[in-house]
């Protein structure tokens, strides 16, 4: 099978290199794209040339998501799964302080980036007879809280989008899930949560997550590759929240 990694943010670092890493792990052939072209080569400097081919793209420009699939067909032979990574946000602050700018940018990479990938992989996914597709969400989605209103809504839309996509495109034998993590990673603590990292705020934070941690990368990689592969098979249209039990939390 050949898979599609794409993102903004993410095939360099993050969800997007632990679920390039899993899918090869797994025997797949990636395309990882990312706009960071130094972060993409520093993260696959060691890969097998066999396996990944790296390239560097903007996924709220059309013209590239044609690049990503033509490559895609042209060095493996065709597409059989897309991992949707790219995401952005703004600092978490008073909703009447974000500007127009931050609006349309989150708008812009978190949900018209999915649009756009639909409509450049869908023909290609049904010509092959089928495939799957993975939208990172985010629980945000699930249990809006204040100071990140934009970002949630966005992610809410992928969410809503991913369902709609599901029911419209399973005739074609095409699954598409969506990934709502919690927050990962201690570098992006302040920008989500609105507060400094330390210890006192971090174990604020975790005393509602009832398995006490943030989300790992890896966390995200094994469930997408589950979901990509034959043992996920009956299942599309899901939301799955991955946030160690923070949306039953207080």
């Amino acid at each position: 099978m050949s898979l599609m990694m794409n993102g903004l943010l993410g095939a360099a670092s993050g969800f997007g290199l632990a679920c390039v890493n899993k899918f090869v792990e797994e025997g797949a052939q990636v395309v990882a794209a990312d706009m960071n072209e130094a972060g993409l080569a520093a993260a696959y400097h060691s890969a097998p040339n066999s396996h990944i081919t790296i390239v560097t793209a903007n996924v709220t420009v059309q013209a590239d998501w044609e690049k990503l699939v033509e490559l895609a067909v042209s060095k493996f032979g065709g597409l059989d799964i897309l991992v949707n990574n790219a995401g952005t946000s703004y600092k978490n602050k008073p909703t009447l302080e974000v500007t127009e700018a931050e609006f349309d940018k989150v708008m812009s990479v978190n949900v018209k980036s999915i649009y756009l990938s639909i409509l450049s992989t869908l023909p290609v996914l049904k010509e092959r007879g089928g495939g799957s597709i993975i939208n990172i969400s985010s629980i945000g989605a699930m249990r809006p809280r204040p100071g990140l209103v934009w970002y949630n809504a966005s992610k809410s839309a992928v969410a809503n989008a991913t369902k709609g996509l599901a029911a419209e495109f399973g005739k074609d034998q095409i699954r598409i899930n969506a990934l709502c993590p919690l927050l990962s990673g201690t570098g992006l603590f302040e920008q989500f949560v609105g507060v400094p990292y330390n210890e006192e705020n971090i174990n604020n934070f975790l005393s509602n997550v009832p398995l006490g941690r943030l989300t790992d990368p890896t966390d995200i990689a094994n469930i997408a590759a589950y979901l990509a592969s034959d043992e996920g098979k009956f299942i599309t249209g899901v939301n799955w929240e991955i946030d160690g039990g923070r949306s039953v939390g207080a």
